[in-house]
């Protein structure tokens, strides 16, 4: 088994290409775009569509879909991470409901753009099946459900599966029931992030990779090269944030590992089922998220060492050996076929998440300063939406997706350390206690619950 080498998905295309140039000196533009992860080349893409004339430059330190957008899952899910109660305040019962169909949205966006570009990246619309393995996480998924039923979606968006309904779609072991929804495409990310890049190179806009930038103020992104200026500078460096002068508190990193096996034998696909190539999660409190891929492999990701002191990143990925040793415990409990099978790699990567556990986007017309960014996790999707609303915003267009509730600036910081290291190690040693807790019980947790709260992530 392989490790690092920024995943299996660069593995899989043969390893990533040769690197852009970089930035050679001082350079001037209308908008200069800090990471050339999806959202950077999203919010290019949809700029140079509706203003052709626009001087756009992506500025990235490594290169394009170094970070998350090229370690992910591969699901382009249209559920919206962050609170559903923070982004109620903001915009009432309809706006968040605006949020939550425009995510929907986005799915058949992604898939659209794809085909039109001719993307070869392994799309399939399939849809998502959460896994209830105990009596605790079946209740808690039915509370999700109705609670997603208050939030005007209907049984078109989610509906419980009976345990044997699942079983026709997909064959968990212990699985009791589960959740469908068709709002989920699974993806191959680093054929669509290359596809996307040269899209967006077609149309005229200058990536300049190995360009670490070290500073972004009003009016310039100041790079180890020399300073862009530019009218606007959006900032999308998601899980490296903390890098840039006086922005160590805003996102914090947060690691998430996973491991992917040889294709499986048709014996083994014959016992598992899963012909539709929806992607699957289950519904702990540190859940797992699964995919089957086009080659006919299982990968499975999950957190591993939640959070490294001061905002840490790491390189190529290389991943624990306790780590990559539950993900495959994990794996084999939910499909025993699989026992037997080798593992061909495993890595891990970074996401980016804020203080209250809430995606948003903004643009400061006084400054010029633009971002978007703390997906938590579900940026395939969120990255197209937030690419959508930063070209309305940047152009000065009011839209529907201008007034959505995550367009904001963000109100809190991460604590100082080391309080923020053990605040997010707390947190996740607490969930694995209350997942233990409800094996044993078949009750959802009141620490889980509490942890809940406490985090900011309800």
């Amino acid at each position: 088994m392989r490790t690092g080498e920024l995943g299996f998905w660069w593995r899989a295309i043969g390893g990533a290409p040769p690197p852009r140039a970089p930035l050679t000196g001082p350079a001037q533009a209308d908008v200069a775009i800090v990471g050339a992860g999806f959202t950077g080349l999203w919010t290019a893409y949809y700029l140079k569509l509706a203003r052709p004339s626009l001087r756009v430059v992506v500025l990235e330190a490594e290169r394009a879909g170094y970070g998350a957008s090229g370690r992910n899952g591969g699901w382009v899910s249209g559920f919206f991470s962050g609170p559903a109660r923070a982004y109620a305040r903001r915009g009432g019962a309809a706006g968040y409901e605006a949020l939550q169909r425009a995510m929907f949205a986005t799915v058949a966006e992604i898939t659209r753009v794809a085909a039109e570009r001719s993307i070869d990246a392994d799309v399939v619309h399939g849809g998502n099946l959460t896994v209830a393995l105990d009596r605790a996480q079946l209740a808690r998924l039915r509370e999700e459900i109705a609670a997603a039923r208050g939030r005007g979606l209907g049984e078109g968006d989610l509906r419980e599966l009976g345990a044997a309904e699942l079983t026709g779609r997909v064959r968990v072991a212990g699985a009791l029931g589960g959740a469908f929804s068709p709002h989920v495409a699974r993806v191959q990310p680093v054929k669509l992030l290359l596809g996307l890049a040269a899209a967006v190179e077609r149309l005229g806009v200058q990536i300049y990779e190995r360009t670490p930038v070290v500073e972004i103020a009003p009016g310039r992104a100041r790079t180890v090269f020399g300073a862009v200026e530019a009218p606007w500078v959006v900032r999308a460096t998601e899980g490296y944030t903390a890098s840039l002068r006086g922005l160590r508190r805003a996102l914090v990193p947060m690691n998430s590992s996973m491991i992917v096996t040889e294709p499986l034998p048709a014996a083994a696909w014959e016992q598992i089922g899963w012909d539709g190539a929806e992607t699957i999660g289950d519904g702990a409190h540190v859940y797992a998220y699964l995919q089957r891929t086009a080659d006919g492999r299982i990968a499975i990701g999950g957190r591993g060492v939640p959070y490294r002191y001061g905002s840490r990143t790491d390189g190529s990925g290389e991943t624990a050996a306790s780590t990559v040793e539950s993900l495959r415990a994990k794996l084999a409990a939910m499909f025993p076929a699989t026992s037997a099978v080798e593992l061909a790699h495993a890595w891990s990567g970074v996401l980016g998440v804020p203080r209250d556990w809430c995606p948003s986007v903004a643009a400061d017309r006084a400054t010029g300063l633009a971002h978007a960014g703390g997906y938590v996790g579900e940026g395939l999707a969120a990255a197209n939406l937030a690419g959508r609303t930063l070209r309305d915003l940047l152009l000065g267009e009011r839209s529907e997706l201008t007034e959505l509730p995550w367009v904001r600036a963000p109100r809190r910081r991460w604590e100082p350390e080391p309080l923020r290291w053990a605040e997010i190690n707390a947190v996740y040693a607490l969930y694995r206690r209350a997942d233990a807790a409800e094996r044993r019980s078949g009750r959802p947790s009141r620490l889980g619950s509490l942890v809940d709260v406490l985090s900011g992530r309800v």
